[in-house]
């Protein structure tokens, strides 16, 4: 089974951090995100997979080697311009063959078994099957109503608190059958979410989908990225890049030097972070970062070569790749 991973969006909600890089290699544990998704699809069998790339789309080749490295064949198609989520996905029809294939949104975070999706849509005879994922707060997603049997009755965009008949979202996983590829226009931007599966709905098609309580998570905003480092580093998440998950795990990438009088706990520390005699706490770090002597690092996300000056503070902040943050007064 082939695997195609939507990997071309802009990634704005996650600025300033995508502003030098596509969002699916900000690092979750100090890996890019997108090798966990080839982790997931490495342990359940998938070898071929397709990168649906647009912005900086030439980032991703360390990423490409590394899949071919980990027993990967990974294909490429590029847009100049994004087209949408099903545009993208029309763009690779000349890669897809006669089986059913995997689509992954390219942001998400997931440990969910993908052979029991796959087992879904074949014993319904489904065109489409649509992974969804229970939230606390559905008002603020698009929930998707189903029947018994899981056959989708139409999708729900934000509904007002406590009117939504399910908590269940599009997790952003999906089984399409090839045929699904025909009915996206070409080199048109088109939307898997408010067009094709709306239109699926509305033409009788078997579209189908299958509730879940797996990990998962949207790491499309900074908050989300962190909190999806923090569930790694804890072990809410499992990777083997966390040697030893749990209260205070830290993660450090090679030649980080950390002040032995620092205090440094729940971390991701890129490669080549110097942490002079601070405090980092629940931060992730990317390379090159430097926090000065009396500095306190909370809650934050730090892009390379950031400097957090003596006595700074940066607490439950974003910042930029290069910025300096000086001490107040």
């Amino acid at each position: 089974m082939k695997a195609l991973i939507l990997t071309g969006g802009f990634g704005t909600r996650l600025r300033p951090l995508t502003h030098t890089r596509p969002k699916h290699l900000l690092p979750i544990a100090n890996r890019p995100h997108v090798e966990h998704v080839f982790d997931l699809l490495v342990r359940q069998g998938v070898s071929d997979v397709v990168l649906l790339t647009s912005y900086l789309a030439k980032a991703f080749a360390p990423a490409i080697e590394r899949g071919g490295q980990m027993g990967l064949h990974v294909e490429v198609t590029h847009e100049e311009e994004p087209l949408g989520t099903a545009g993208a996905i029309k763009n690779a029809q000349s890669l897809v063959g006669e089986e059913a294939l995997l689509v992954f949104n390219g942001d998400i975070l997931t440990d969910v078994d993908l052979s029991k999706v796959v087992e879904w849509h074949r014993r319904r005879a489904a065109e489409a099957t649509i992974l969804l994922t229970p939230v606390e707060d559905p008002s603020a997603f698009g929930v998707v109503p189903t029947e018994p049997d899981g056959r989708v009755l139409g999708f729900i965009e934000k509904p007002p608190a406590g009117t939504a008949p399910t908590n269940l979202i599009n997790a952003g996983v999906y089984v399409f059958e090839p045929s699904i590829l025909d009915r996206i226009p070409a080199d048109e931007v088109w939307s898997a979410e408010h067009q094709l599966f709306p239109q699926l709905v509305e033409e009788g098609a078997a579209l189908y989908a299958l509730g879940g309580d797996a990990y998962w998570m949207d790491i499309g905003t900074p908050q989300k990225f962190l909190e999806a480092n923090l569930d790694a580093l804890a072990g809410r998440f499992v990777t083997e890049a966390v040697g030893e998950p749990g209260v205070g795990a830290v993660v450090a990438g090679e030649g980080v030097e950390i002040h032995p009088d620092a205090v440094v706990t729940d971390a991701c520390l890129g490669a080549g972070t110097r942490i002079f005699e601070a405090r980092v706490e629940r931060s992730v770090l990317l390379p090159g970062a430097v926090v000065g002597e009396g500095a306190v690092v909370r809650g934050a996300v730090l892009g390379e070569g950031v400097v957090v000056e003596a006595g700074a503070e940066a607490v439950d902040v974003t910042v930029a790749d290069h910025e300096v943050l000086a001490a107040s007064g």
